[in-house]
Protein backbone atom coordinates (compact mmCIF):
# COMPACT_ATOMS: atom_id res chain seq x y z
CA UNK A 1 0.00 0.00 0.00
CA UNK A 2 1.32 3.45 -0.90
CA UNK A 3 1.42 5.34 2.41
CA UNK A 4 0.45 8.78 1.21
CA UNK A 5 -0.37 11.45 3.74
CA UNK A 6 -4.08 10.78 3.18
CA UNK A 7 -3.71 7.03 3.75
CA UNK A 8 -1.71 7.66 6.91
CA UNK A 9 -4.56 9.82 8.19
CA UNK A 10 -7.14 7.14 7.44
CA UNK A 11 -5.11 4.67 9.52
CA UNK A 12 -3.92 6.93 12.35
CA UNK A 13 -7.18 8.85 13.04
CA UNK A 14 -9.26 5.85 14.22
CA UNK A 15 -6.29 4.44 16.16
CA UNK A 16 -5.77 7.72 18.03
CA UNK A 17 -9.51 8.06 18.64
CA UNK A 18 -9.65 4.55 20.09
CA UNK A 19 -6.66 5.26 22.31
CA UNK A 20 -8.25 8.49 23.53
CA UNK A 21 -11.51 6.66 24.31
CA UNK A 22 -9.70 4.18 26.58
CA UNK A 23 -7.46 6.82 28.18
CA UNK A 24 -10.42 9.02 29.19
CA UNK A 25 -12.51 6.36 30.91
CA UNK A 26 -12.73 8.52 34.04
CA UNK A 27 -14.34 11.50 32.32
CA UNK A 28 -18.02 12.38 32.12
CA UNK A 29 -19.63 10.65 29.09
CA UNK A 30 -20.04 13.84 27.02
CA UNK A 31 -16.49 15.08 27.71
CA UNK A 32 -15.13 11.64 26.83
CA UNK A 33 -16.99 11.59 23.51
CA UNK A 34 -15.87 15.12 22.61
CA UNK A 35 -12.22 14.31 23.41
CA UNK A 36 -12.40 11.25 21.14
CA UNK A 37 -14.03 13.21 18.29
CA UNK A 38 -11.55 16.08 18.59
CA UNK A 39 -8.52 13.76 18.39
CA UNK A 40 -10.04 12.06 15.34
CA UNK A 41 -10.65 15.44 13.65
CA UNK A 42 -7.19 16.74 14.58
CA UNK A 43 -5.59 13.73 12.88
CA UNK A 44 -7.77 14.29 9.79
CA UNK A 45 -6.85 18.01 9.75
CA UNK A 46 -3.13 17.34 10.02
CA UNK A 47 -3.14 14.77 7.23
CA UNK A 48 -5.82 16.51 5.11
CA UNK A 49 -7.71 13.26 4.39
CA UNK A 50 -10.67 15.34 3.19
CA UNK A 51 -11.03 19.14 2.82
CA UNK A 52 -10.55 20.90 6.18
CA UNK A 53 -14.12 22.23 6.25
CA UNK A 54 -15.56 18.77 5.64
CA UNK A 55 -13.57 17.39 8.58
CA UNK A 56 -15.22 20.02 10.81
CA UNK A 57 -18.64 19.00 9.47
CA UNK A 58 -17.78 15.33 10.08
CA UNK A 59 -16.92 16.17 13.70
CA UNK A 60 -20.24 17.96 14.24
CA UNK A 61 -22.11 15.10 12.57
CA UNK A 62 -20.40 12.56 14.87
CA UNK A 63 -21.39 14.71 17.85
CA UNK A 64 -25.03 14.62 16.74
CA UNK A 65 -24.92 10.86 16.06
CA UNK A 66 -23.43 10.14 19.50
CA UNK A 67 -26.01 12.27 21.29
CA UNK A 68 -23.76 15.14 22.40
CA UNK A 69 -25.27 17.76 20.10
CA UNK A 70 -28.74 18.53 18.80
CA UNK A 71 -29.25 18.67 15.03
CA UNK A 72 -31.40 21.81 15.34
CA UNK A 73 -28.53 23.77 16.93
CA UNK A 74 -25.39 21.86 15.86
CA UNK A 75 -24.81 23.85 12.68
CA UNK A 76 -26.11 27.22 13.84
CA UNK A 77 -22.59 28.66 13.74
CA UNK A 78 -22.89 28.70 9.94
CA UNK A 79 -25.16 31.71 10.47
CA UNK A 80 -22.83 33.37 12.97
CA UNK A 81 -22.19 37.11 12.36
CA UNK A 82 -18.47 36.43 12.03
CA UNK A 83 -19.22 34.20 9.02
CA UNK A 84 -20.68 37.33 7.41
CA UNK A 85 -17.51 39.24 8.33
CA UNK A 86 -15.45 36.54 6.60
CA UNK A 87 -17.59 36.65 3.46
CA UNK A 88 -17.63 40.44 3.27
CA UNK A 89 -13.88 40.84 3.78
CA UNK A 90 -13.11 38.06 1.26
CA UNK A 91 -15.32 39.81 -1.32
CA UNK A 92 -13.51 43.12 -0.71
CA UNK A 93 -10.22 41.35 -1.31
CA UNK A 94 -11.64 39.69 -4.43
CA UNK A 95 -12.61 43.10 -5.84
CA UNK A 96 -9.04 44.36 -5.30
CA UNK A 97 -7.63 41.36 -7.15
CA UNK A 98 -10.20 41.38 -9.96
CA UNK A 99 -9.64 45.05 -10.85
CA UNK A 100 -5.87 45.02 -10.29
CA UNK A 101 -5.85 47.47 -7.39
CA UNK A 102 -3.52 45.29 -5.31
CA UNK A 103 -0.95 45.09 -8.14
CA UNK A 104 -1.18 48.86 -8.74
CA UNK A 105 -0.46 49.52 -5.05
CA UNK A 106 2.53 47.14 -5.17
CA UNK A 107 4.03 48.76 -8.28
CA UNK A 108 3.43 52.25 -6.90
CA UNK A 109 5.43 51.45 -3.77
CA UNK A 110 8.22 49.64 -5.64
CA UNK A 111 8.59 52.55 -8.08
CA UNK A 112 9.60 54.89 -5.23
CA UNK A 113 13.31 55.73 -5.34
CA UNK A 114 13.80 54.94 -1.67
CA UNK A 115 13.17 51.25 -2.45
CA UNK A 116 15.65 51.13 -5.36
CA UNK A 117 18.85 52.12 -3.53
CA UNK A 118 20.10 48.67 -2.53
CA UNK A 119 19.16 45.01 -2.53
CA UNK A 120 17.78 45.31 0.99
CA UNK A 121 15.77 48.46 0.21
CA UNK A 122 14.24 46.61 -2.75
CA UNK A 123 13.34 43.72 -0.46
CA UNK A 124 11.94 46.24 2.03
CA UNK A 125 9.60 47.51 -0.69
CA UNK A 126 8.27 44.03 -1.42
CA UNK A 127 7.93 43.05 2.23
CA UNK A 128 6.24 46.34 3.15
CA UNK A 129 3.60 45.78 0.45
CA UNK A 130 3.09 42.24 1.73
CA UNK A 131 2.94 43.34 5.38
CA UNK A 132 0.47 46.18 4.85
CA UNK A 133 -1.82 44.47 2.32
CA UNK A 134 -2.14 41.36 4.49
CA UNK A 135 -3.72 43.46 7.25
CA UNK A 136 -6.78 43.86 5.01
CA UNK A 137 -6.51 41.23 2.27
CA UNK A 138 -6.12 37.45 2.56
CA UNK A 139 -2.49 36.48 3.24
CA UNK A 140 -2.57 33.91 0.45
CA UNK A 141 -3.98 36.42 -2.07
CA UNK A 142 -1.29 38.94 -1.09
CA UNK A 143 1.57 36.48 -1.59
CA UNK A 144 0.08 35.00 -4.78
CA UNK A 145 -0.13 38.52 -6.24
CA UNK A 146 3.45 39.45 -5.27
CA UNK A 147 5.03 36.13 -6.30
CA UNK A 148 5.40 36.75 -10.07
CA UNK A 149 6.54 40.34 -9.46
CA UNK A 150 9.17 39.18 -6.99
CA UNK A 151 10.47 36.38 -9.20
CA UNK A 152 10.69 38.78 -12.16
CA UNK A 153 12.77 41.25 -10.20
CA UNK A 154 15.01 38.59 -8.64
CA UNK A 155 15.88 37.24 -12.08
CA UNK A 156 17.49 40.60 -12.85
CA UNK A 157 19.60 40.40 -9.69
CA UNK A 158 20.87 36.86 -10.24
CA UNK A 159 24.38 36.83 -11.67
CA UNK A 160 24.72 34.65 -14.82
CA UNK A 161 26.61 31.44 -14.02
CA UNK A 162 26.22 31.87 -10.28
CA UNK A 163 24.67 29.03 -8.30
CA UNK A 164 23.58 31.38 -5.53
CA UNK A 165 20.40 33.41 -5.81
CA UNK A 166 18.65 35.74 -3.35
CA UNK A 167 15.28 34.36 -4.57
CA UNK A 168 14.67 32.03 -1.58
CA UNK A 169 15.13 34.87 0.91
CA UNK A 170 13.07 37.36 -1.09
CA UNK A 171 10.21 34.88 -1.38
CA UNK A 172 10.41 33.71 2.23
CA UNK A 173 10.50 37.37 3.26
CA UNK A 174 7.22 38.24 1.53
CA UNK A 175 5.59 35.09 2.93
CA UNK A 176 6.75 35.88 6.46
CA UNK A 177 5.70 39.53 6.08
CA UNK A 178 2.18 38.47 5.09
CA UNK A 179 1.84 36.15 8.08
CA UNK A 180 3.17 38.80 10.48
CA UNK A 181 1.05 41.59 8.97
CA UNK A 182 -2.06 39.42 9.11
CA UNK A 183 -2.13 39.41 12.92
CA UNK A 184 -2.49 43.21 13.07
CA UNK A 185 -6.24 43.46 12.42
CA UNK A 186 -9.28 41.34 13.28
CA UNK A 187 -9.85 40.52 9.60
CA UNK A 188 -6.17 39.95 8.78
CA UNK A 189 -6.18 36.22 9.51
CA UNK A 190 -8.95 33.70 10.35
CA UNK A 191 -7.51 32.76 13.80
CA UNK A 192 -7.96 36.40 14.87
CA UNK A 193 -11.70 36.19 14.26
CA UNK A 194 -11.88 32.86 16.05
CA UNK A 195 -10.18 34.31 19.14
CA UNK A 196 -12.45 37.36 19.16
CA UNK A 197 -15.53 35.15 18.96
CA UNK A 198 -14.46 32.86 21.81
CA UNK A 199 -13.63 35.89 23.96
CA UNK A 200 -17.10 37.31 23.24
CA UNK A 201 -18.61 34.08 24.56
CA UNK A 202 -16.66 34.72 27.78
CA UNK A 203 -18.13 38.24 27.99
CA UNK A 204 -14.98 39.96 26.69
CA UNK A 205 -15.79 42.13 23.66
CA UNK A 206 -12.93 43.45 21.51
CA UNK A 207 -13.56 46.07 18.84
CA UNK A 208 -11.49 46.61 15.71
CA UNK A 209 -9.31 49.39 17.13
CA UNK A 210 -8.71 47.65 20.46
CA UNK A 211 -7.38 44.61 18.61
CA UNK A 212 -5.01 46.80 16.58
CA UNK A 213 -3.74 48.56 19.70
CA UNK A 214 -2.90 45.19 21.30
CA UNK A 215 -1.66 43.31 18.21
CA UNK A 216 0.34 46.00 16.37
CA UNK A 217 3.20 46.14 18.92
CA UNK A 218 3.62 42.36 18.56
CA UNK A 219 3.38 42.58 14.77
CA UNK A 220 5.82 45.49 14.43
CA UNK A 221 8.35 43.87 16.79
CA UNK A 222 8.34 40.65 14.77
CA UNK A 223 8.41 42.52 11.46
CA UNK A 224 11.44 44.57 12.55
CA UNK A 225 13.33 41.43 13.57
CA UNK A 226 12.38 39.67 10.32
CA UNK A 227 13.77 42.60 8.28
CA UNK A 228 17.10 42.54 10.14
CA UNK A 229 17.24 38.75 9.83
CA UNK A 230 16.67 38.69 6.06
CA UNK A 231 19.06 41.62 5.61
CA UNK A 232 21.82 39.46 7.08
CA UNK A 233 21.22 36.83 4.35
CA UNK A 234 21.00 39.38 1.53
CA UNK A 235 24.47 40.79 2.25
CA UNK A 236 25.94 37.86 0.28
CA UNK A 237 24.43 38.92 -3.06
CA UNK A 238 25.16 41.63 -5.64
CA UNK A 239 22.69 44.20 -6.96
CA UNK A 240 21.95 45.68 -10.41
CA UNK A 241 20.35 49.11 -9.98
CA UNK A 242 19.85 49.75 -13.72
CA UNK A 243 18.12 46.41 -14.26
CA UNK A 244 15.70 46.97 -11.38
CA UNK A 245 14.79 50.48 -12.51
CA UNK A 246 14.14 49.25 -16.06
CA UNK A 247 11.94 46.39 -14.83
CA UNK A 248 9.82 48.53 -12.51
CA UNK A 249 9.54 51.30 -15.13
CA UNK A 250 8.41 48.82 -17.81
CA UNK A 251 5.72 47.30 -15.60
CA UNK A 252 4.57 50.69 -14.35
CA UNK A 253 4.27 52.07 -17.91
CA UNK A 254 2.25 49.09 -19.10
CA UNK A 255 -0.26 49.65 -16.31
CA UNK A 256 -3.49 51.06 -17.78
CA UNK A 257 -4.97 54.26 -16.32
CA UNK A 258 -6.77 53.68 -13.03
CA UNK A 259 -10.14 52.16 -13.84
CA UNK A 260 -13.58 52.97 -12.48
CA UNK A 261 -13.61 49.52 -10.84
CA UNK A 262 -10.41 50.34 -8.93
CA UNK A 263 -11.78 53.71 -7.84
CA UNK A 264 -15.01 52.16 -6.56
CA UNK A 265 -13.14 49.38 -4.76
CA UNK A 266 -10.81 51.92 -3.13
CA UNK A 267 -13.75 54.09 -2.06
CA UNK A 268 -15.77 51.20 -0.61
CA UNK A 269 -12.68 49.81 1.13
CA UNK A 270 -11.92 53.22 2.70
CA UNK A 271 -15.54 53.48 3.88
CA UNK A 272 -15.35 50.01 5.45
CA UNK A 273 -12.11 50.81 7.30
CA UNK A 274 -13.55 54.09 8.64
CA UNK A 275 -16.69 52.32 9.89
CA UNK A 276 -14.63 49.47 11.40
CA UNK A 277 -12.41 51.89 13.31
CA UNK A 278 -15.10 54.38 14.37
CA UNK A 279 -16.45 52.51 17.45
CA UNK A 280 -12.95 52.19 18.88
CA UNK A 281 -12.20 55.87 18.25
CA UNK A 282 -15.46 56.94 19.94
CA UNK A 283 -14.66 54.63 22.85
CA UNK A 284 -11.20 56.16 23.28
CA UNK A 285 -12.70 59.67 23.18
CA UNK A 286 -15.25 58.76 25.85
CA UNK A 287 -18.20 59.32 23.49
CA UNK A 288 -20.34 56.56 24.97
CA UNK A 289 -23.56 57.24 23.02
CA UNK A 290 -21.75 57.35 19.68
CA UNK A 291 -19.81 54.19 20.59
CA UNK A 292 -23.02 52.33 21.52
CA UNK A 293 -24.76 53.49 18.33
CA UNK A 294 -21.88 52.43 16.05
CA UNK A 295 -21.36 49.11 17.86
CA UNK A 296 -25.06 48.29 17.60
CA UNK A 297 -25.89 49.41 14.07
CA UNK A 298 -22.47 49.23 12.36
CA UNK A 299 -20.86 46.13 13.87
CA UNK A 300 -17.87 44.65 11.98
CA UNK A 301 -20.04 42.01 10.28
CA UNK A 302 -22.68 44.56 9.22
CA UNK A 303 -20.02 46.80 7.70
CA UNK A 304 -18.40 43.90 5.80
CA UNK A 305 -21.74 42.84 4.28
CA UNK A 306 -22.63 46.47 3.47
CA UNK A 307 -19.29 46.93 1.67
CA UNK A 308 -19.80 43.70 -0.33
CA UNK A 309 -23.33 44.70 -1.31
CA UNK A 310 -22.15 48.13 -2.49
CA UNK A 311 -19.58 46.40 -4.72
CA UNK A 312 -22.34 44.29 -6.27
CA UNK A 313 -24.64 47.32 -6.68
CA UNK A 314 -22.28 50.00 -8.07
CA UNK A 315 -21.45 49.51 -11.79
CA UNK A 316 -17.77 49.98 -12.72
CA UNK A 317 -18.45 52.06 -15.84
CA UNK A 318 -20.25 52.01 -19.18
CA UNK A 319 -18.11 49.18 -20.57
CA UNK A 320 -19.65 46.88 -17.93
CA UNK A 321 -23.19 48.19 -18.14
CA UNK A 322 -25.66 45.97 -16.33
CA UNK A 323 -23.01 44.56 -13.98
CA UNK A 324 -21.68 45.62 -10.62
CA UNK A 325 -18.05 46.06 -9.58
CA UNK A 326 -18.41 42.46 -8.40
CA UNK A 327 -20.58 39.87 -10.17
CA UNK A 328 -22.06 36.50 -9.31
CA UNK A 329 -18.94 34.77 -10.68
CA UNK A 330 -16.87 36.41 -7.95
CA UNK A 331 -18.88 34.59 -5.30
CA UNK A 332 -17.42 31.33 -6.62
CA UNK A 333 -13.84 32.57 -6.26
CA UNK A 334 -13.63 33.36 -2.55
CA UNK A 335 -12.27 30.92 0.04
CA UNK A 336 -15.41 28.99 0.94
CA UNK A 337 -13.38 26.17 2.50
CA UNK A 338 -12.13 28.51 5.24
CA UNK A 339 -15.61 29.98 5.73
CA UNK A 340 -17.21 26.55 6.14
CA UNK A 341 -14.30 25.36 8.30
CA UNK A 342 -14.93 28.29 10.62
CA UNK A 343 -18.65 27.52 10.91
CA UNK A 344 -18.24 23.79 11.51
CA UNK A 345 -15.14 24.25 13.64
CA UNK A 346 -16.78 26.77 15.95
CA UNK A 347 -19.54 24.23 16.63
CA UNK A 348 -16.86 21.70 17.61
CA UNK A 349 -15.08 24.24 19.78
CA UNK A 350 -18.32 25.06 21.55
CA UNK A 351 -18.75 21.36 22.38
CA UNK A 352 -15.31 21.33 24.00
CA UNK A 353 -16.57 24.04 26.37
CA UNK A 354 -20.17 22.87 26.93
CA UNK A 355 -19.18 19.25 27.59
CA UNK A 356 -16.79 20.34 30.35
CA UNK A 357 -13.73 19.00 28.50
CA UNK A 358 -12.00 22.42 28.46
CA UNK A 359 -12.33 22.68 32.25
CA UNK A 360 -11.03 19.12 32.73
CA UNK A 361 -7.93 19.87 30.64
CA UNK A 362 -7.51 23.17 32.47
CA UNK A 363 -7.71 21.46 35.86
CA UNK A 364 -5.13 18.83 34.85
CA UNK A 365 -2.68 21.50 33.67
CA UNK A 366 -3.09 23.49 36.90
CA UNK A 367 -1.68 20.55 38.87
CA UNK A 368 1.83 21.15 37.49
CA UNK A 369 1.74 24.82 36.37
CA UNK A 370 2.35 27.55 38.91
CA UNK A 371 -0.01 30.46 38.11
CA UNK A 372 2.58 32.80 39.60
CA UNK A 373 5.02 31.88 36.83
CA UNK A 374 3.14 33.88 34.19
CA UNK A 375 5.99 34.10 31.69
CA UNK A 376 6.56 30.34 31.75
CA UNK A 377 2.83 29.57 31.51
CA UNK A 378 2.33 31.87 28.51
CA UNK A 379 5.50 30.56 26.85
CA UNK A 380 4.26 26.95 27.17
CA UNK A 381 0.84 27.83 25.72
CA UNK A 382 2.23 29.96 22.89
CA UNK A 383 5.10 27.59 22.07
CA UNK A 384 2.84 24.54 22.07
CA UNK A 385 0.32 26.08 19.68
CA UNK A 386 3.10 27.42 17.44
CA UNK A 387 4.60 23.94 17.08
CA UNK A 388 1.23 22.35 16.35
CA UNK A 389 0.35 24.88 13.66
CA UNK A 390 3.55 23.91 11.80
CA UNK A 391 1.85 20.67 10.77
CA UNK A 392 -1.79 21.72 10.51
CA UNK A 393 -4.08 24.53 9.40
CA UNK A 394 -3.73 27.60 11.63
CA UNK A 395 -7.52 27.97 11.53
CA UNK A 396 -8.06 24.37 12.65
CA UNK A 397 -5.54 24.71 15.48
CA UNK A 398 -7.19 27.94 16.69
CA UNK A 399 -10.65 26.33 16.64
CA UNK A 400 -9.36 23.33 18.61
CA UNK A 401 -7.09 24.92 21.20
CA UNK A 402 -8.46 28.37 22.02
CA UNK A 403 -11.35 26.94 24.09
CA UNK A 404 -8.88 24.63 25.87
CA UNK A 405 -6.64 27.59 26.69
CA UNK A 406 -9.67 29.47 28.03
CA UNK A 407 -10.42 26.45 30.23
CA UNK A 408 -6.85 26.49 31.58
CA UNK A 409 -7.04 30.22 32.34
CA UNK A 410 -10.41 29.83 34.08
CA UNK A 411 -9.02 27.07 36.30
CA UNK A 412 -6.02 29.22 37.19
CA UNK A 413 -8.34 32.22 37.72
CA UNK A 414 -6.27 34.31 35.31
CA UNK A 415 -7.63 36.98 32.94
CA UNK A 416 -8.28 35.45 29.53
CA UNK A 417 -7.88 38.37 27.12
CA UNK A 418 -4.12 38.64 26.68
CA UNK A 419 -3.15 34.94 26.84
CA UNK A 420 -5.86 34.16 24.26
CA UNK A 421 -4.50 37.00 22.11
CA UNK A 422 -1.03 35.41 22.37
CA UNK A 423 -2.25 31.94 21.43
CA UNK A 424 -4.30 33.25 18.50
CA UNK A 425 -1.36 35.26 17.16
CA UNK A 426 0.92 32.22 17.58
CA UNK A 427 -1.39 30.26 15.25
CA UNK A 428 -0.16 32.43 12.34
CA UNK A 429 3.53 32.44 13.31
CA UNK A 430 4.69 29.11 11.84
CA UNK A 431 7.60 29.72 9.46
CA UNK A 432 9.37 26.36 9.03
CA UNK A 433 7.22 24.11 6.83
CA UNK A 434 5.17 24.57 3.62
CA UNK A 435 2.04 23.07 5.23
CA UNK A 436 2.16 25.53 8.15
CA UNK A 437 0.53 28.54 6.44
CA UNK A 438 -0.81 29.37 2.94
CA UNK A 439 1.99 31.96 2.32
CA UNK A 440 4.63 29.30 3.05
CA UNK A 441 2.90 26.85 0.71
CA UNK A 442 2.66 29.39 -2.12
CA UNK A 443 6.35 30.38 -2.11
CA UNK A 444 7.42 26.74 -1.74
CA UNK A 445 5.26 25.88 -4.75
CA UNK A 446 7.30 28.32 -6.87
CA UNK A 447 10.20 25.76 -6.79
CA UNK A 448 12.51 28.63 -5.82
CA UNK A 449 12.67 27.81 -2.10
CA UNK A 450 14.29 24.50 -1.01
CA UNK A 451 12.59 22.88 1.97
CA UNK A 452 15.93 22.82 3.84
CA UNK A 453 16.25 26.61 3.45
CA UNK A 454 12.72 27.17 4.72
CA UNK A 455 13.29 24.96 7.77
CA UNK A 456 16.66 26.54 8.65
CA UNK A 457 15.43 30.09 8.12
CA UNK A 458 12.11 29.57 9.85
CA UNK A 459 13.46 27.83 12.95
CA UNK A 460 14.98 30.97 14.47
CA UNK A 461 11.93 33.02 13.51
CA UNK A 462 9.69 30.51 15.28
CA UNK A 463 11.73 30.79 18.47
CA UNK A 464 11.85 34.59 18.31
CA UNK A 465 8.09 34.74 17.62
CA UNK A 466 7.36 32.62 20.71
CA UNK A 467 9.60 34.85 22.84
CA UNK A 468 8.24 38.14 21.47
CA UNK A 469 4.59 37.10 21.83
CA UNK A 470 5.25 35.85 25.37
CA UNK A 471 6.99 39.10 26.29
CA UNK A 472 4.13 41.30 25.09
CA UNK A 473 1.41 39.12 26.66
CA UNK A 474 3.27 39.10 30.00
CA UNK A 475 3.75 42.87 29.73
CA UNK A 476 0.02 43.41 29.12
CA UNK A 477 -0.86 41.10 32.05
CA UNK A 478 1.48 42.91 34.44
CA UNK A 479 0.10 46.41 33.77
Amino acid sequence: MNLTRRNIGLIVAPLLATAMWWLTAGLEPDARKVATIMVFCLAFWMTEVIPLSMTAFLGVLLAVMTGIGDISTAFQNLGHPIILLFIGSFLLARSMTRHGLDKRIALFILSRRVFQKSLFSLFLGFSLVSYMLSMWVSNSVTVAMLLPLTIGVVQLIHEPGSHKSPAPFFLLGIAYSASIGGISTIIGSPPNLIGVNYLAKEGIRIDFLEWMIMALPISLSLYAFMLLYVRWFLKKFSFSLAGIKAYVAEHTQTQPPISKGEQITMGVFALAVILWLSPGVFNLLGMEEAYTFMSTYFAESTVAVLAALLLFLIPPGQENEGEGTLTGDDLLKIDWDTILLFGGGMALGQLVVSSGLADVIGASITTFVDPEQLFLLVLVLVGGVLLLTEVSSNTAIAITFVPIVIGVLNQLQLPGLYPVLGVVVACSMAFMLPVATPPNAIVYGSKQVPISTMVRTGLLLNMVAAAVITFWVTFYLSR
